[in-house]
């Protein structure tokens, strides 16, 4: 399971900053990110973004002004936060989070490019449910 490997860095800190909309980490490397709250929503590592197989992803539309209410943390490998627009199925592992953190300016572009390939905007309300499926075949939590 990904997030359990001994070698994955650790979170040393964790701050979740409602004003600027990031969640600041540092981990046992030396690492920092500040990874925003809709690149965390958009990039959700639960089913209902990321589908059940390649090809199934659905594209987040919307998520610019959603905010984390609540974060728990799920044993010693994991976050499930609780986002403003109800979405709290995703568990995002530390290796996750570190890779969000790490690849950020890359999946925020992929994500971009995803939109307009769609005709659509980050602003965009959310269609109906399965209506705007990813056609690319890689969403933000392919390894």
């Amino acid at each position: 399971m990904a997030g359990l490997e001994t070698s994955s860095p650790l979170p040393t800190d964790i701050v979740v900053h409602q004003q600027s909309k990031v969640l600041e980490l540092a981990f046992n490397d030396g690492a920092r990110f500040r990874i925003p709250f809709e690149l965390m929503r958009v990039c959700s590592p639960s089913a209902e973004v990321q589908g059940h197989g390649p090809g199934q992803e659905v594209l987040q539309t919307g998520k610019r002004e959603v905010q984390i209410v609540a974060v728990q943390q799920v044993g010693h490998y994991a976050l499930q936060p609780l986002f403003s627009d109800g979405h709290e199925s995703g568990l995002f592992t530390w290796a996750y989070l570190y890779q969000l953190g790490r690849d950020q300016v890359q999946l925020m572009q992929d994500y971009e490019a995803r939109l307009a390939a769609a005709g659509l905007d980050r602003d965009a309300p959310m269609p109906g449910k399965g209506a705007a499926a990813g056609h690319e075949g890689h969403g933000c939590g392919s390894h």
